[in-house]
């Protein structure tokens, strides 16, 4: 297909999308099913113009003063890629297959139409509704964090030190290209520019060696900072599919035991195959309402318990931009009440000394700061250990630096985008102070 015929197939994916209310993954493989022509690099060109296009769609319809399919794929064009008037007008000539030629209008906004005088969700490309909440958690520089999130994340791996130190595995994927992160000990990045396709990391050695796992740096951050060390009793509150459970287990060196568990069991259905390829051995997966596999036993007994909590998922809108379009106030109110059980839950585990780590992968703070202060409230046995300390203990020298770079706060340390180069992640450990 000609980069005009995939243009045209892209605004077709979102007008189906708009039309029949249903999330891109689905539309996307409609369009595949109903266009077999179109080959492996067809299609992924195809996806990458409509995420990005989905990433960018409240912004390039300012630009375009239109919220069409087609206003909003021209104005990513100019706004994502970074293409000028008269590369767009190329890709829309009217020609078989492309989309129809550029109106004046259409042309003179390309050239000429900016964000200048846009409201700070116009200029981050995140919902109006949420603009409330942004200013809570980021104040007037909402709009620069909306706009960070929006942007496309590189791929990140973390090397599984239970069999392969950083530069070993980083040599079996030379093919890549890994960059070391910058915060996380146990991180390589592999960039991706706007065309590119995904690289299939499941099938590289160093994957099925069980050398890496793909996780963003943020995530290999939060696991970091709940300090788990070696011979633990640990639990995983919210282990899912378990990438947190496996960091742990590389971080404690198989000594001592975690337990891993989910309140949906379905979630946990890919831990063990994970937990085989890694060489983890001193995880067991506690299945919710199997025999044996309460967690009544542990109660008072647990050094830490990791709560990767349900949220809304707004610290991970670069992987899953139209996700943030899907989203409903509801949904907000049921995370935060989910959070609160989570949380009162996890109190009856630990012992006296032991740590709750209160981890989400969200930007606002009524899942971060005011989700801590109205545990404290509830919890008064409970204190946040304080994030400089908890960053000074993970990351040694470089937790100065990282320190200038996150937004420390008194519930906690949030990392966004903006500011850290990861997803947008909050943490906060929380002290049983007896």
């Amino acid at each position: 297909m000609t980069p005009s015929a995939r243009l045209a197939a892209a605004i077709e994916v979102l007008a189906s999308i708009d039309s029949d209310r249903r999330p891109a993954p689905d539309a996307l493989k409609s369009w595949g099913l109903a266009h077999r022509f179109a080959g492996s690099g067809d299609r992924a060109a195809i996806a990458g113009l409509v995420y990005d296009a989905l990433r960018r769609r409240a912004s390039s319809a300012y630009v375009m003063g239109a919220e069409t399919p087609r206003a909003i794929a021209l104005g990513m064009l100019k706004r994502e890629r970074g293409l000028d008037g008269e590369a767009i007008a190329k890709l829309c000539d009217g020609a078989r297959f492309a989309p129809e030629a550029l109106s004046d209008d259409e042309r003179k906004r390309l050239d000429a139409g900016d964000l200048a005088g846009a409201p700070a969700y116009v200029a981050g490309d995140y919902p109006e509704w949420l603009d409330v909440h942004f200013a809570r958690s980021f104040g007037d520089e909402r709009g620069e964090e909306g706009a960070a999130l929006a942007s496309r994340a590189p791929l990140d791996l973390r090397v599984n030190t239970l069999k392969a130190e950083r530069d070993a595995a980083a040599g079996m994927l030379s093919d890549l290209s890994p960059e070391p992160t910058r915060w996380s000990p146990w991180g390589l990045r592999v960039r991706l520019s706007a065309e590119a396709k995904s690289p299939a990391v499941h099938a590289e050695p160093a994957f099925l060696k069980g050398m890496v796992e793909v996780q963003d740096e943020g995530s290999q951050l939060a696991a970091l900072f709940s300090g788990a060390k070696a011979g633990e009793q640990v639990v995983d509150l919210c282990a899912g599919a378990g990438g947190k459970t496996l960091a742990l287990a590389a971080m404690m060196q198989n000594k001592g035991q975690i337990f891993a568990t989910d309140d949906d069991k379905r979630r946990l259905a890919p831990i063990h195959d994970r937990l085989t390829r890694s060489g983890a051995r001193n995880v067991q997966v506690r299945t919710p309402k199997s025999i044996g596999g309460e967690i009544d036993d542990l109660k008072g007994r647990i050094d830490l318990v990791l709560i990767d909590a349900p949220c809304t998922g707004t610290g991970a809108w670069r992987r899953n931009p139209d996700a943030k379009w899907r989203m409903r106030p509801g949904a907000l109110e049921q995370r935060t009440k989910e959070q609160a059980e989570i949380l009162d839950r996890a109190v009856t585990l630990v012992k006296a000394g032991g740590r709750i780590a209160y981890i989400t992968c969200s930007v606002l703070d009524d899942e971060n700061g005011a989700q801590v202060r109205a545990f404290l409230a509830r919890q008064p046995g409970f204190a946040v250990v304080p994030p400089a300390e908890v960053a000074g203990a993970a990351l040694g020298e470089r937790s100065f630096m990282f320190g200038k770079a996150a937004r420390l706060s008194a519930e906690g340390i949030l990392m966004t985008p903006r500011t850290t180069d990861t997803d947008g992640f909050f943490v906060s450990l929380l002290r049983h102070t007896g």
